[in-house]
């Protein structure tokens, strides 16, 4: 493969010579979910122990696409920046039928956005960067590889686990587990837990080619996707640029066929050269996958949580399934840092199930919309395809009923228990819309002022309460707390002049108030963390 593979060091740890003190969360996984929530927990000044049972990065390349939502997470936990640098940035896709382009869409047509609508970045480079983030923190992150969990049990107040090292067996305790050891996850057979959903019969190929010279090449990289090409007749096709002049092509295969015969070099390599013609290119990686919309009934189970695909599965058309993960840690990683430093019940934590078990129902929907469309199962939509793809050649309103993946979105909250309801022009539960500004020490952007903490934001003129634990910050305005301007004026078109919102760690809108007075905001952050009416400050 291009990518260099450079295995982890391995360290006997300590339990092998003697006891270790209970750890605050033990987390299984070291891929992107796994390492995301460490780093999380570790801003916020929670420890954790990362369990990984090898000690390399993701072999293929796996998630490549990460939405603009998924970034602005990846830029609090501080690898933002890096992850753009090397990314293949897009937000134009392209759909053809046959040899003809029938649909193109813009996934982020305004400006005024620190990322892009996606970026293409193999797996292996962002648990490269994030395993490179996580050693900023070697006080609050233990970060073990080669250590295999083999056994846990939930006794009431934590959780016992036994892991397996080149060294021997250990055991060790944690206030929390969070399995984030994918969609085979160990964890969950050991429990005895069942994915309910739909796996369907059709396969799929995926095929990286490093090609130096890509005749799909238009200066600007897009998405391009196909229903019956000429070059695989009868079936779909996508293709992505990827960065090192690695391009993703995912081929449709029938439902019956062998998949690990259409894995092998002499069946992939003509079929890559029907696409691409007498381009040289050389296979980089082939795996073969069928669709699944799959997910836990609950993500939570006493001291044990599921986060990313141990949780919940969809089929990789529309990248909701590594964007799901990250999203995941950042509902769960405020939430579970709150209750373990005491300013939030443990039920709190019922809430991650249900936010983010409505944001899987969310993702598998449409996952399950698109599978169905690209591999009709009734003659119902067979027909419905086949009209709909005949008609988008010249109407407009046919063209974007074609549905090959519809790209990752951020899930709304609105209505759930967590957010004070109210009309604004950015409803509560909303994942924060960015915009740019510039202060006094030059100019950035309101995500990376916004997220992390509880923070009260004022548009205009507004005033803010000084409220003790909770940041202010001003929208063109003058204050003795941080203030900003709206750099053309895209803040406050978003939000609206004269308003003030309370934004939840995650970023989420919880509340917003037109005069924002210190009992309302209070009472409004204190729900935000689980308090029932009863207990809110009056």
């Amino acid at each position: 493969m291009a990518y260099e593979y450079q295995p982890f060091d391995y360290s006997p740890p300590p339990a092998l010579s003697g006891p270790e003190p209970r750890h605050k969360v033990a987390i299984i996984g070291a891929g992107p979910v796994g390492l995301a929530l460490a780093i999380d927990l570790a801003q916020r000044g929670i420890a954790s122990v990362l369990l990984d049972d090898n000690n390399v990065v993701s072999v293929g390349s796996r998630a490549i696409c990460w939405s603009k939502r998924t970034l602005e997470i990846f830029d609090r936990l501080g690898v933002g920046d890096r992850m753009l640098a090397k990314g293949v940035t897009w937000q134009i896709g392209r759909q053809f039928h046959g040899a003809d382009e029938v649909y193109s869409f813009d996934l982020l047509p305004e400006d005024g956005h620190k990322y892009p609508a996606f970026i293409n970045l193999q797996q292996y480079y962002v648990e490269d960067y994030l395993v490179a983030r996580a050693r900023d923190f070697p006080e609050l992150i233990d970060l073990r590889f080669n250590n295999k969990v083999t056994g846990h049990q939930d006794k009431g107040d934590h959780v016992h686990l036994t892991v397996e090292t080149p060294d021997g067996t250990y055991q060790v305790e944690a206030q929390y587990l969070v399995a984030c050891d994918g969609a085979g996850s160990p964890t969950r057979g050991r429990m005895g837990l069942e994915f309910t959903g739909q796996t369907f019969q059709e396969q799929f190929l995926i095929a990286d080619i490093e090609m130096q010279d890509s005749p799909f090449d238009q200066g600007v990289p897009e998405r391009w996707f196909w229903f019956d090409p000429p070059f695989h007749p009868g079936k779909s096709a996508l293709l992505h640029m990827q960065p090192d002049h690695i391009y993703r092509i995912d081929l449709q295969l029938d439902a019956d066929a062998d998949g690990k015969a259409e894995a092998a070099e002499d069946r992939v390599i003509p079929r890559i050269r029907d696409i691409v013609g007498d381009t040289p290119f050389r296979l980089d990686w082939v795996s073969v996958y069928k669709f699944r919309c799959i997910r836990l009934e609950r993500f939570l189970h006493g001291r044990v949580i599921f986060a990313g695909d141990s949780a919940h599965v969809v089929s990789p058309f529309g990248a909701r399934g590594g964007n799901g993960g990250i999203q995941d840690v950042d509902n769960l990683g405020w939430k579970l840092a709150a209750v373990l430093a005491g300013s939030a019940a443990p039920d709190l934590l019922n809430s991650y199930d249900a936010e983010r078990g409505f944001a899987a129902d969310e993702n598998i929907l449409n996952s399950a919309r698109s599978t169905n469309f690209m591999t009709p199962k009734t003659p119902v939509e067979a027909l419905f395809r086949a009209e709909a793809l005949r008609l988008a050649h010249d109407q407009a309103f046919a063209q974007k009923l074609l549905n090959s993946g519809r790209l990752s979105q951020p899930c709304s909250l609105e209505g759930f228990a967590l957010q004070t309801p109210g009309p604004a022009p950015v409803p509560p539960g909303t994942a924060m819309p960015d915009a740019p500004l510039s202060g006094p020490d030059g100019d950035s952007w309101l995500i990376s002022e916004v997220q992390g903490d509880f923070t009260l934001v004022g548009f205009g003129d507004v005033v803010l309460p000084d409220l003790p634990g909770l940041r202010r910050i001003g929208i063109n305005q003058r204050a003795d707390y941080p203030c900003f301007t709206a750099a053309h004026g895209h803040a406050l078109r978003r939000y609206g002049s004269d308003r003030a919102y309370l934004f939840r760690p995650d970023g989420h809108v919880c509340a917003s108030f037109t005069q924002p007075v210190a009992s309302e905001v209070l009472a409004a952050r204190d729900r935000a963390l689980g308090a029932a009416p009863e207990e809110m400050v009056a």
